[in-house]
């Protein structure tokens, strides 16, 4: 019995740390430029096919294409913010239309580039490793510790950077932040190319241990948008406490029953919450 609880507990951790890392860029994105960003998980798959070029077919060593397959992804952000959503910050209902569209356009291209079937890519290490009386495979130990490495510097960078800083400003109040001079074009552009980012880094991380292909998007955004809900749209902390209770849960339920179960079990916890607090567990109420 000990070791079935200590296993879901490591379980539900590992994976938290992955939505985390995925809720972090969806929830940034929208506290800054109040766009719901549904290409989010198409950003998950362009790291995930850059992981498949420039580890699976090139044969560059793992962690230099998790750092280039995270740049690209950025570059791609970056240049869909100046091209598409720019436009749209504070037009909520318009820019969750346009990021639909692009998802679709974004999923052609990839099965138009790559083809419809599922490829994988070798596991960068294999193997186990004991936590007393649970077990961790190596490949998802290596997971967890670079998204915790990349929760420290997101978290090192929020706090004593001045573009970090000029972020929070916006955030909170975008007019307020404009009268200091916070230069608002610079912060979006900042702010949807660190989001899509951290989408390449859960990509990039998760290509070796699933397939990669045109759809792998869709069920990391959906776990990111339960995530974001669950703590509230548009709190990073809110992001953090949501991915690791979503981890736990669905670990809990797909060891005592099955992973159908615990999405179910996860989106009855979301409900459950937000009738009791419809901002989410660290949201700000709307007034």
């Amino acid at each position: 019995m000990t070791a079935m609880i200590e296993q879901m507990l490591v379980n539900g951790l590992l994976s938290g740390f992955v939505y985390i890392i995925m809720a972090l860029g969806f929830t940034l994105i929208f506290g800054i430029m109040r766009i719901v960003n549904f290409a989010h998980g198409e950003l998950y798959m362009v790291s995930g096919f850059a992981m498949l070029v420039f580890y699976g077919m090139w044969g560059l060593n793992y962690f230099v294409a998790l750092v280039l397959a995270v740049l690209v992804t950025a570059a791609v952000g970056a240049l869909l913010e100046r091209l598409l959503f720019r436009r749209f910050v504070g037009r909520e209902l318009n820019g969750m239309i346009m990021s639909l569209a692009l998802a679709i356009i974004l999923q052609s291209i990839a099965l138009i580039a790559f083809g419809p079937s599922e490829q994988s890519i070798p596991r960068p290490v294999t193997g186990v490793w004991r936590l007393h009386e649970a077990v961790i495979s190596l490949d998802r130990g290596l997971v967890s510790l670079v998204s915790l490495v990349a929760l420290a510097g997101f978290y090192l960078f929020m706090k004593t950077t001045r573009l970090g800083l000029a972020m929070q400003a916006v955030a909170q109040d975008r007019d307020t932040a404009s009268l200091m001079g916070v230069e608002s074009g610079s912060i979006y552009l900042g702010s949807f190319a660190i989001g899509s980012g951290l989408a390449g880094v859960a990509g990039a991380l998760m290509a070796p241990i699933y397939t990669i292909g045109p759809y792998m998007g869709e069920l990391p955004l959906l776990k990111a948008f339960v995530v974001v809900i669950l703590g509230g749209l548009g709190s990073v902390p809110g992001a953090m406490v949501g991915g690791l209770l979503i981890g736990l849960v669905e670990s809990v339920f797909a060891t005592l029953f099955n992973s159908t179960i615990a999405l179910i079990a996860s989106f009855v916890m979301v409900l459950l919450i937000i009738i009791v607090r419809p901002s989410g567990l660290l949201g700000r109420a709307v007034r």
